[in-house]
């Protein structure tokens, strides 16, 4: 099981931050542009745990290379059932430096899309006072 996969499950943020990069790049599946940086995408992962329940991780496929893996997972945005990818690229490091979710079906990616928007101020809050804003 990879360290990032481990972490989720456990819920353990510190964890997950800790694999981060500086540089990470978040592409949400319900926002137009990626989010730069370790602090916004830290604050959107809570923020994802706060909106899904009943989260849990049902594969992992890993690149030939170590640097790329697929981790595909199941949760709950309320009463919707939600399918969805977490596709990780690792730099030199073995830091997470691209972090792109994909979600389905359509209802439950607007489930999504509505909760994560109820959650956004938080999370911009938190990731400011988290870079010392």
């Amino acid at each position: 099981m990879h360290p990032f996969h481990k972490a989720v499950e456990a819920e353990d943020h510190a964890a997950i931050e800790a694999l981060l990069a500086e540089n990470v790049v978040f592409t949400s599946p319900v926002a137009f542009k990626p989010y730069p940086g370790k602090a916004i995408t830290a604050s959107i992962l809570r923020g994802v745990s706060r909106v899904f329940t009943d989260f849990h991780y049902v594969r992992e496929i890993a690149g030939a290379n170590g640097r790329d893996h697929a981790l595909v997972f199941k949760a709950k945005v309320g009463d919707r059932e939600i399918n969805g990818c977490d596709f990780l690229h690792f730099d030199e490091d073995g830091k997470i430096d691209d972090f792109m979710v994909m979600v389905r079906p359509m209802s439950a990616a607007q489930a999504l899309a509505a909760a994560m928007g109820a959650e956004f101020e938080r999370i911009t809050r938190e990731a400011a006072e988290a870079m010392g804003a």
